[in-house]
C-alpha cells in the first residue's frame, strides 16, 4: 500500500484546515519511518495532533450548524478511539497493530478529507465562517438550516 503524502489533491483551499491536515500527514509519515523504539512516541504525537484537528473541526461544525455534524463527529470519535486502542498492544511490545493502523489511517484520512472535510470547507465558505476568528459574516445562511444533531 502506498503511503499518504501531502499534495494539492488534499488541499481544501482553507488554511485553517489545510495547515492541520498537512501536519497530520507529516506526523503520520514520521510514524511510518520510526524505528521500533521511537514508534509509540511518534504515534502518541500523531494521536494528540489528530485529536486537536478533530476538536477544532467539531467546534466549527457546531458553530455553523453543519447538517452532517453528527456523522462527521462520529467518524472523528471512532478513529480517535481506534488510534488510542493501538497504544495498548504497542506498550506491551506488539508494534504490529500500530504499524497496521498507520497504513490504514493514511487511506482513511485521504477519503475523509476529500469527502467529509471538503463538504465542511464548502459549508464554512458558504456561511462566511472564518475559522481563525470564529466570526460568521453571513449568519442568516445558517439560521435557515436545520439545527445540528445532538
Amino acid at each position: 500500500m502506498s503511503r499518504l503524502k501531502w499534495s494539492d489533491a488534499l488541499s481544501l483551499d482553507m488554511p485553517g484546515m489545510d495547515d492541520g491536515h498537512k501536519t497530520l500527514v507529516a506526523l503520520l509519515d514520521v510514524a511510518h519511518e520510526a524505528p521500533d523504539l521511537a514508534l509509540l512516541g511518534h504515534w502518541r504525537n500523531l494521536v494528540t495532533h489528530t485529536a486537536s484537528v478533530f476538536e477544532r473541526e467539531d467546534l466549527w461544525m457546531n458553530a455553523t450548524r453543519f447538517s452532517s455534524t453528527h456523522i462527521h463527529t462520529t467518524q472523528h470519535k471512532v478513529v480517535l478511539q481506534v488510534m488510542h486502542e493501538g497504544l495498548s498492544p504497542g506498550e506491551s511490545g506488539d508494534l504490529a497493530p500500530v504499524r497496521q493502523m498507520a497504513n490504514e489511517l493514511g487511506q482513511w484520512f485521504a477519503n475523509h478529507s476529500q469527502s467529509m472535510d471538503a463538504a465542511l470547507a464548502l459549508h464554512l465558505r458558504k456561511t462566511g465562517y472564518d475559522p481563525a476568528t470564529g466570526v460568521l459574516s453571513m449568519p442568516d445562511d445558517i439560521s435557515l438550516q436545520a439545527c445540528p444533531q445532538a
